[in-house]
């Protein structure tokens, strides 16, 4: 993954569980548009968040990434709103996943990596400090 992003601790809580992911945090435009493009591989408890200014309406698309993805949506509380699955796209024409919802972060990460843990819409993220550069 880009050794240029900073890297974060985040905690998912589902029921009575708490399952860690080390996530590198894309809070820039540049860094957002970067994603994980060209990435090869993602060891298998990490991702990557994304972090919005704001709530925002629109979807991911997957140009240029190699690996297939899990994506979930998440609102400003931390509460998961919806997750997907994302299958890797080389060249330009590539579909776009779109959760028809209003989000303030999304997680990537390994595709099935949400089911394997369990982790569902409704459970919450809970991040450590502060997120912004």
């Amino acid at each position: 993954m880009t050794n240029s992003l900073k890297t974060k601790t985040i905690i998912i809580f589902s029921g009575y569980r708490r399952i860690r992911l080390i996530v590198k945090v894309a809070d820039t435009q540049s860094k957002i548009e970067q994603g994980l493009m060209f990435v090869e591989t993602l060891p298998e408890n990490e991702g990557m968040l994304f972090v919005f200014p704001r709530e925002i309406y629109g979807g991911f698309w997957m140009k240029n990434t190699f690996i297939p993805l899990s994506i979930a949506f998440v609102d400003s509380d931390g509460e998961i709103l919806k997750i997907m699955d994302m299958a890797p796209c080389i060249g330009d024409i590539c579909p776009i996943y779109d959760p028809q919802i209003s989000y303030h972060y999304a997680i990537e990460v390994n595709w099935g990596w949400f089911e394997k843990n369990q982790i569902k819409e409704g459970d919450y993220v809970k991040f450590d400090g502060t997120l912004m550069s």
